[in-house]
């Protein structure tokens, strides 16, 4: 029952990790990436649909991007997609395919996506924590019911603190690895 509850807090918190890294992979560093933009949603006959399963997205070369969408009549809806989204590019449509200049990033706008960064690193490490909540709820709920011991609620309350320190470790290594690659010029 024990391990029930630490396998289930293990997935969870690791669930957030998961979320974090797809989160960041969206902020924009100084180089092209496909991530980038890849679920950016785009209006495709009314329905939201990330633009991954619209087009194919290539990386010519270090600072651009380039966009050949598998059915001509969406180049437009993708446009306005990007237009639309906070990414803060313009696209340049050629009439077959939309290629996305990435201007180098300002001392200034660093700064900025550095604290982004830090935002998001903070809701990761909150989500943790709110797993770590529920599931000394969860102990104390067995240990009222007295399906365990007080001993093996404190003991769970312990291997619980240590999981959460361990992965909340790892989500400000994965925020650390972000902030290196946004300042990096």
């Amino acid at each position: 029952m024990l391990k029930d509850i630490y396998k289930e807090a293990e997935e969870r918190m690791k669930g957030a990790i998961k979320a974090l890294e797809e989160d960041l992979n969206g902020i924009r560093t100084g180089r092209a990436s496909p991530v980038l933009i890849e679920r950016l949603q785009v209006d495709y006959y009314g329905n939201p649909t990330p633009l991954i399963q619209l087009a194919s997205i290539s990386v010519p070369e270090p600072r651009s991007l380039l966009i050949r969408p598998f059915d001509m009549s969406t180049l437009k809806a993708i446009e306005r997609a990007i237009l639309a989204s906070d990414l803060g590019l313009t696209p340049n449509n050629d009439g077959k395919t939309i290629r996305l200049n990435l201007p180098p990033l300002t001392e200034e706008r660093r700064r900025d996506l550095v604290k982004v960064v830090h935002n998001r690193v903070e809701e990761a490490r909150v989500a943790a924590r709110n797993v770590r909540r529920d599931s000394i709820k969860d102990l104390r709920e067995f240990e009222q019911a007295k399906m365990i011991s007080e001993d093996e609620r404190k003991n769970g309350e312990d291997e619980l603190q240590k999981l959460t320190d361990r992965l909340i470790d790892e989500i400000n290594h994965v925020g650390d690895q972000k902030e290196k690659e946004i300042l990096e010029v």
